[in-house]
């Protein structure tokens, strides 16, 4: 299914996953830096902590990346929030776009049975006229989706540094290049609600506007949008 969607030239692939939570501090990494003096950093972490939730989007052939920072849960809503940002940011340059092939794992934020995932991606193919088309990774082989080399090339680029505040977190991660393109960032400060369902007969006409692959119910699912994109 990759190799079908990278030789389309009106489909796009993309990566997305979430990652662990960035404390946000003057606390050691366990990383390296050029210059004269060690940097000084907390050996522990006890004291409170403001926290960073990172978001990425990754596309896999051209190395292109977006970063969205959420300052409160990892849900659905703040994946397809940031889904919504990265289109903001791209949609001019990919107005040939018929399709939009999904790289995710099985997170619990994004699996085939999470129900407030999929009725975002059915509002997203909606408001955009786009064809969805969600490929998961089995349990254990999250390693192949796309953007964990990103994710690897990230923290070892920012570890040598404190991150010390939010803009020190957005800079650094603002300043990395993948594949020759720089890392573009966002900050999405808003609250999320961890445990939101789609139940009754909202969820069966959810249900009933998802394609699901007969062999592989869970893993390969396809939306179609009722409505086309002025």
């Amino acid at each position: 299914m990759n190799a079908q969607a990278d030789e389309d030239y009106e489909t796009l692939r993309i990566s997305i996953d979430t990652k662990a939570t960035v404390n946000v501090g003057r606390y050691s990494r366990g990383g390296r830096s050029r210059g004269l003096k060690a940097v000084k950093a907390l050996d522990h972490d006890m004291c409170s902590k403001k926290k960073l939730v990172p978001g990425g989007i990754l596309e896999p052939v051209t190395g292109r990346s977006f970063i969205f920072f959420g300052t409160s849960h990892k849900t659905s809503d703040f994946i397809i929030d940031g889904l919504w940002l990265w289109w903001e940011e791209r949609k001019q340059e990919l107005c040939r776009l018929k399709q939009l092939v999904i790289n995710v794992d099985n997170g619990p934020e994004c699996n085939g049975r999470r129900t407030q995932f999929l009725l975002r991606l059915t509002e997203f193919a909606d408001m955009t006229g786009l064809c969805i088309r969600i490929i998961y990774y089995p349990p254990y082989h999250s390693k192949y989706n796309g953007i964990e080399r990103y994710w690897a090339g990230l923290e070892k680029s920012w570890n040598g540094y404190l991150l010390d505040s939010v803009g020190t977190v957005m800079k650094r991660a603002g300043n990395f290049f993948w594949k020759g393109f720089r890392t573009v960032v966002r900050l999405l400060d808003a609250p999320y609600v961890k445990g939101v369902k789609v139940c009754g007969d909202k969820k069966i006409d959810l249900e009933n506007r998802l394609h699901r692959s007969p062999a592989l119910k869970w893993w390969d699912i396809s939306i179609s949008p009722k409505t086309v994109y002025l």
